[in-house]
């Protein structure tokens, strides 16, 4: 899962001069979602969303964010029960032992929220942890505190690279990944 998380976390915040203090805007986990999708026999596509994300976004006195997000993997909606009773197995995010995938993000800028870019950090999923880029779509709004802001962020996963080796004949390793998501208007 790349840097989508990070980078959908930047864009909602305030886009106005860095604050003297560290200023934290907390995840508002009803208005945000991450979506998965892997190919499997290269005709059909597996989708799923995951509905509870926690956590915050820390803008520091230099202006400078960093997203600390956590996904609840239990929290999977899919079309089909069968699909997510596999899904969530020991073969592939195994949620019995690894019930949350972590992300954290390396520090970027304000202005990239409204720009948009690459947003890099690490992720951790089935307890190994690794490097991660998102791409960061531009934000249309001006601060993190608007109900109506949603950051957005897309990003390309190895399952191999995170243990996920089974049925590699039939599924593709790639796992596209999008995060959608929105701050409670208090921060901290």
């Amino acid at each position: 899962m790349r840097s989508l998380f990070t980078a959908c976390l930047l864009a909602g915040l305030a886009l106005t001069a860095p604050a003297a203090q560290p200023t934290e805007y907390h995840i508002a986990a009803y208005r945000s979602h991450a979506d998965f999708a892997v190919r499997l026999l290269w005709v059909h596509t597996i989708n799923g969303r995951f509905t509870q994300i926690a956590g915050q976004l820390q803008v520091d006195p230099r202006g400078l964010a960093t997203v600390d997000a956590r996904i609840t993997v239990d929290s999977l909606v899919m079309d089909s029960a069968r699909f997510r009773r596999w899904v969530l197995a020991r073969e592939f995010f195994d949620v019995a032992q690894y019930p949350t995938v972590h992300f954290v993000s390396d520090p970027i800028a304000l202005t990239r929220l409204t720009t948009g870019g690459v947003l890099d950090g690490r992720l951790s999923l089935r307890g190994v942890t690794q490097p991660v880029r998102f791409e960061l779509m531009p934000a249309v709004c001006s601060t993190i505190s608007m109900t109506d802001c949603v950051i957005e962020a897309h990003g390309i996963v190895s399952r191999s690279a995170f243990g996920m080796n089974s049925h590699s004949a039939a599924l593709s390793d790639q796992v596209q990944l999008g995060l959608w998501i929105s701050f409670d208007p208090t921060t901290d």
